[in-house]
Parts: structure tokens; sequence; C-alpha cells
């Protein structure tokens, strides 16, 4: 068993204790900062708890997402947005 399954397992089985870990990293990052960079942490710590509540482990199927696939953004080459 790779680490990434066991994480994803440990994930499943603790999610409440997952989300706590995500908001105290993310509040420690902030902290750290002086939140010059709080947009990006919020937006992270709501796409990892998406994650967690997920379950599973798989990306956003239902928004048409796909494993390894990248839709651009603000920090991509270019500045391309997202369709």
């Amino acid at each position: 068993m790779s680490i990434v399954d066991k994480v994803k397992q440990m994930l499943g089985q603790h999610p409440d204790k997952a989300r706590q870990g995500v908001e105290r990293a993310g509040d420690m990052i902030d902290e750290r900062t002086g939140d010059r960079h709080a947009d990006n942490v919020d937006r992270v710590q709501e796409k990892a708890s998406d994650y967690i509540d997920r379950g599973d482990g798989t990306r956003g199927a239902e928004h048409g997402e796909h494993r390894g696939e990248h839709h651009g953004g603000d920090d991509s080459p270019g500045g391309a947005q997202r369709p």
C-alpha cells in the first residue's frame, strides 16, 4: 500500500480531524504571512475540505474535471482563465 493510499484511508476514517487539520494549517499560514495570502489560503482550504467531503479520493467528476487535467488560471503561463 502506497503512502497516498494510506492517507486516503485515514481521511476516509477521520474526516472531521482532517478538516480540523486543514483549518489549523491555513490559520497558521495566515498568521505567519500576515494574511497577505489569505484569499489563496482560503481557496485551498475550501478545495481540501471538498476533497475530504467526497471521501473516495476522486476529483469533482460532477464538475467535468478529470484526474491530471489542468484548466489554467491566474498562475498559469500567459494568465489564461478557466473556461
